[in-house]
């Protein structure tokens, strides 16, 4: 069976600060804008990737949720703990040097970690956790 991941989305609550951290901050590419009753959903993803892409979408406004679920959501985005990511890059201290310019949270400056990798975290805009391993 060949399979691949071609998506992951990632609750974004204000389009243009999203946008310019993935764009400018990540070096993303904006692929797809699109825009529905007041609200948009940004598909980014790395250059010389197109196959691998990042939805960031408006947080809880899947028309199955309750408005327990919907609220509950929005304290986990505030406190960031309810969406994350893994990344990677081949200049980890080169990224960090850029993430670390930025509005960005850092949580962890580039570690050596006791399992074997080299990896940094911060926030974005939306609270989601980021963190970005070294590769080789």
């Amino acid at each position: 069976m060949d399979i691949t991941i071609h998506a992951s989305f990632l609750p974004q609550d204000d389009p243009e600060a999203a946008l310019a951290f993935y764009r400018d901050t990540l070096g993303f590419e904006l692929r797809n804008d699109v825009g529905y009753n007041g609200l948009r959903w940004l598909t980014i993803g790395p250059p010389g990737q197109p196959d691998t892409s990042i939805v960031l979408h408006p947080p809880a406004v899947d028309p199955g949720l309750t408005e327990d679920e919907r609220r509950a959501i929005t304290e986990m985005m505030a406190k960031g703990t309810y969406s994350s990511i893994l990344l990677a890059t081949k200049d980890l201290d080169g990224l960090f040097e850029r993430v670390q310019a930025s509005d960005a949270e850092v949580v962890q400056e580039p570690t050596d970690q006791p399992y074997g990798v080299r990896d940094c975290a911060f926030r974005d805009p939306a609270g989601n956790m980021v963190r970005i391993q070294q590769l080789g």
